[in-house]
């Protein structure tokens, strides 16, 4: 079997996977449709259509599915029929766009999936309760899944926000920051991969070996993901990506590549640090403003290796972010930052290789190669 893979932008980067197997494609496709009908049907029980507007606006705008997809995946593996985890689907993907609510308001986003951010069209009050309905209804389905399923996504939820109040806090003082950087993202990214496969799986009453398997591909491949991510907010458009080019390196988020450039002691290292510094301490105070803790403190940023806070690399018209850019590419941080993403595909794969071949394990090879090719 031949498989192919592609992206496009379509609003948010819409993702596309061609299989020379007629039959998955068509399970896999009728299944995120199914998935999909269910997540509107969830942001119509708010009752109040304003509510349902809100709840429902990132559902609209579609986005990679890329949850729902490695849900109906996993359950290829197991012994049912796989539209069974037609549910599970869902509900992976009601846990990722709850995050995606609470990440915005954290990152102070404008944009997400090509439209406007809940926080910003409604306010940050507004756009946290709504992914705390969207967390609420996960639960509610995941007692209706049965208790493996309450397990799975009570754990993903407790490593979600664990994740989160890392990322707020940061590392600990003389703390690894590389070390912080890996543990944020396998609560926040890759834990939710990870989760969808094993829910499908599950569903399907796949051995147990098998669940632990794909946990493990969806674990690597989650941190594979994030890096991806991190790459292309320095080199991606808001075109492809469907958020606001620079957003992390802005607003100062410690991505992969600034924390490799940060730790450099080449020349690009130090202009660096000045270019981010100077931005900050601008006199006209035009750096960008941190969120904001409810009792009206600025919420802290993300650390340097050496401890010290990461400071924001421009002002609200974008002056020296291009400068920025320029410099992680010129001292090599976004090469080094590729080949580590390389280095966990491979450790995916090689979890992969331990499941029954068949078409579903060569999807999972496929979107290896979906995830390598995603940051250009």
């Amino acid at each position: 079997m031949v498989a192919s893979v592609r992206t496009e932008p379509r609003g948010s980067m819409a993702m596309e996977l061609t299989f020379g197997d007629p039959a998955l494609t068509a399970r896999l496709e009728r299944g995120v449709d199914a998935a999909e009908e269910r997540l509107r049907a969830v942001a119509a029980e708010a009752r109040d259509p304003r509510v349902a507007e809100i709840v429902g606006h990132l559902f609209a705008p579609g986005g990679k599915r890329l949850r729902p997809l490695l849900a109906l995946v996993g359950a290829e593996f197991g012994e049912r029929d796989p539209s069974a985890a037609v549910p599970a689907a869902a509900l992976a993907e009601l846990v990722h766009v709850a995050s995606l609510y609470h990440d915005d308001v954290m990152d102070q986003a404008r944009t997400r999936r090509g439209v406007a951010s809940a926080n910003a069209r409604w306010g940050n009050a507004t756009a946290v309760f709504a992914g705390n309905w969207l967390l609420s209804k996960a639960a509610r389905l995941a007692a209706e899944l049965g208790p493996e399923t309450i397990r799975l996504q009570s754990s993903v939820t407790n490593r979600l926000v664990m994740g989160q109040i890392r990322e707020l806090v940061g590392p600990s003082d003389g703390g690894d920051a590389l070390a912080h950087y890996f543990a944020v993202v396998a609560g926040k990214t890759a834990a939710l991969i990870a989760m969808a496969l094993q829910l499908g799986a599950v569903r399907t009453d796949a051995p147990e070996h098998v669940v632990q398997a794909l946990a493990e591909y969806g674990e690597h491949l989650g941190v594979a993901f994030q890096i991806a991510d991190d790459i292309l907010d320095i080199t991606s458009t808001s075109e492809v990506s469907g958020k606001e080019q620079g957003k992390d390196l802005a607003i100062g988020v410690a991505s992969l590549p600034v924390l490799l450039a940060l730790a450099d002691e080449r020349p690009e290292a130090d202009e660096l640090r000045a270019l981010l510094t100077a931005a900050t301490d601008a006199p006209d105070g035009s750096g960008l403003p941190r969120a904001a803790a409810p009792d009206g403190t600025a919420l802290p940023r993300a650390a340097a290796p050496d401890g010290t806070a990461l400071p924001r690399a421009a002002a609200p018209d974008g002056t020296g972010l291009p400068r920025a850019a320029a410099l992680l590419r010129r001292c090599g941080a976004t090469a080094q930052a590729r080949a580590i993403m390389q280095a966990r595909l491979v450790r995916a794969r090689s979890a992969a290789n331990g499941l029954p071949d068949g078409p579903a394990a060569r999807v999972l090879h496929a979107l290896c190669d979906f995830v390598a090719h995603r940051d250009r």
